[in-house]
């Protein structure tokens, strides 16, 4: 069987003996017996610590999950520096959990969870921070700054938290460079390993942002009503 996997500008094409073998086991196969200076990283083997994801065949995956096909090709995470081979450095992704303050910030001890309240954001806890989201994501393709999938799915984990004392800190937070730049594509949550939909936990958190009186901020662009005192309503009717 033979994949190709690139490195660095071209695809490289090597034998596979092993069938049904992952594509990790593939990987250490062809570092073993071909190549020793393959460059690709793992951890678990089990699909929770999130080292292994990369590309096949344009669509992000674990390696240590993923079973190879003949005339696959490998690649790194897209949107990240790679390093070298498969290996890329997550840094700038991972920073967006900080510039989002994604944590219980103002922590009050004397609420307590019910089961029910566990259940609300039980998923959202299940982010193993491969990357395969804002490799995916169309919108941290070109703007950097926006703060990504995985961040604001842990925002929406810790707004949904009763133990929160300060909610709208984190609305705040979240407002430029974050919700409203969501294209609302799926791209992340088709891709994500563990079945999170960040394109939800981003639909909750607009909904949340209204509450305390925000909105998408390219509603000003539609309409003439502003300059003039006057927009239509959404019934047709006026509204004054």
């Amino acid at each position: 069987m033979q994949i190709a996997i690139k490195r660095g500008e071209q695809f490289v094409t090597f034998e596979v003996e092993a069938q049904e073998a992952t594509l990790l086991e593939a990987l250490e196969f062809i570092k073993t017996t071909e190549d020793a200076t393959l460059s690709f990283s793992s951890g678990c083997r089990s699909s929770v610590c999130g080292s292994c994801a990369m590309r096949v065949n344009d669509k992000e995956v674990l390696a240590c999950s993923y079973k190879i096909k003949e005339g696959d090709r490998v690649e790194s995470l897209k949107n990240v520096p790679v390093i070298r081979d498969l290996v890329v450095n997550m840094d700038d992704a991972y920073a967006t959990n900080k510039r989002a303050k994604a944590w219980l910030q103002s922590y009050n001890a004397d609420v307590k969870l019910t089961h029910e309240d566990e259940k609300i954001n039980a998923l959202q806890s299940d982010c193993i921070l491969c990357g395969s989201c804002y490799s995916a994501c169309p919108v941290y393709a070109v703007n950097d700054a926006f703060l990504g999938p995985f961040a604001l799915t842990r925002v929406w984990k810790v707004v949904s938290d009763k133990r929160e004392a300060d909610p709208k800190g984190k609305i705040d937070t979240i407002q430029t460079n974050g919700i409203w730049d969501c294209t609302l594509c799926n791209e992340c949550t088709i891709v994500c390993p563990q079945g999170i939909s960040s394109k939800a936990d981003i639909e909750k958190l607009r909904a949340k942002s209204s509450q305390f009186g925000y909105m998408d901020p390219s509603f000003g662009s539609f309409g003439g009503g502003f300059d003039g005192g006057f927009s239509g309503g959404f019934d047709g009717s006026p509204q004054f």
